[in-house]
Formats: structure tokens, sequence, C-alpha cells
């Protein structure tokens, strides 16, 4: 069976080893978190990790957010549907471009993508882009042919289009799918 990708919008204690805590529960029930950010929030004793995993259904991923809720640094969790959802990653791409030509050619694709360069170097450019998976794959795969000598990424961070947060004061009844949203 084909596994599909969840987001998870957890939010946590922001204290030492909360972070190791959730990451062991998934760990011990068997799923490799495919992306992982977390940084504080307008609340400097809250953090928000946002959390990708695969799985096979909707089942598995309401068990996983079950056992998650559970643990006590836990305020909330959410799945958060990919159409109902804005998602964004951070890339830094250090590109080999020792030429004028591939340099122009560096500097054409990523305006295109409306990626920066960051850094100019006499052998390298270094691109940073915001954006969806798809469009770092594109630029990537564009740049690649000059030879990529370092990158580094984000992590998916997302949040929910609209009024609704994760947090207590503007929840709605029937908003989550997936079980209580309790303590």
């Amino acid at each position: 069976m084909d596994k599909k990708r969840y987001t998870l919008a957890v939010m946590v204690d922001n204290k030492a080893g909360v972070l190791s805590q959730v990451s062991r529960l998934f760990s011990r029930k068997g799923y490799n978190i495919e992306s992982l950010a977390v940084g504080a929030i307008e609340n400097p004793e809250v953090s928000r990790i946002t959390i990708e995993i695969l799985a096979e259904n909707d089942q598995q991923v309401n068990l996983i957010c079950n056992q998650v809720r559970k643990m006590f640094p836990v305020h909330s969790v959410k799945v958060l549907r990919a159409e109902q959802s804005i998602r964004r990653e951070l890339v830094l791409i250090k590109v080999h471009a020792e030429t004028p030509e591939q340099r122009n050619e560096i500097i054409q694709i990523s305006s295109i993508f409306r990626a920066n360069i960051i850094d100019v170097a006499p052998a390298s450019l270094t691109i940073a882009i915001i954006g969806e998976e798809e469009k770092v794959d594109a630029i990537m795969g564009l740049v690649e042919k000059n030879g990529i000598l370092e990158m580094v990424r984000t992590g998916v961070i997302a949040l929910e289009r609209g009024a609704f947060t994760l947090n207590e004061d503007t929840k709605v009844r029937g908003e989550f799918n997936y079980g209580k949203n309790v303590r």
C-alpha cells in the first residue's frame, strides 16, 4: 500500500527535552519523521512543532495524534490538510559558478523562481528559496548541472488557512477531524 504524507502541527511547552520526548514517541511507534521544524511562537513559553510523516491511512494518523495528545507537555495536535493549509520550506543551495555564463544562468533561474542570491564567492553562488517542495525540487533540478556544492533544508512549516489556529481561544466546534483536541 502506498503511504501518504501527513503534516501535523503540535503545540508544546517550550522546555528542554520536550522535542526529544515527542520524536521518541514517533520512533517507538515505527514512524520515520520525514520533516521536522520547531520554533517558539508569540508566547515564549510555547513552541510549535511541524512534523511530516508517511502513513498508510487516516486511521494510523489518528492513532499517533491521540498518542501525542496524551503527552503531558503537549497543548494541542492537529493534522493540517494540504488543501486547507499553507506549507513552505526555506532552502539554501550553494552552486558551483566560476564562469560568467554559469553565474548569469544561475541568476536568471533564481529570478524566475523568485529566489535570492545571498552570497557571491569567486567559484560559487548561494541561493535562498522559500516555497513548496515542488518549487524547491524544480530549481534544484535546473541548477544541479552546475554542481550543487552544499544544500540545507529547514523542513516544512505550515499554517492552516483562514482564522483557525491551534490556540484554544480560536477553536470552534467541528473544526478538528481527528479526535478531541484537548490535553
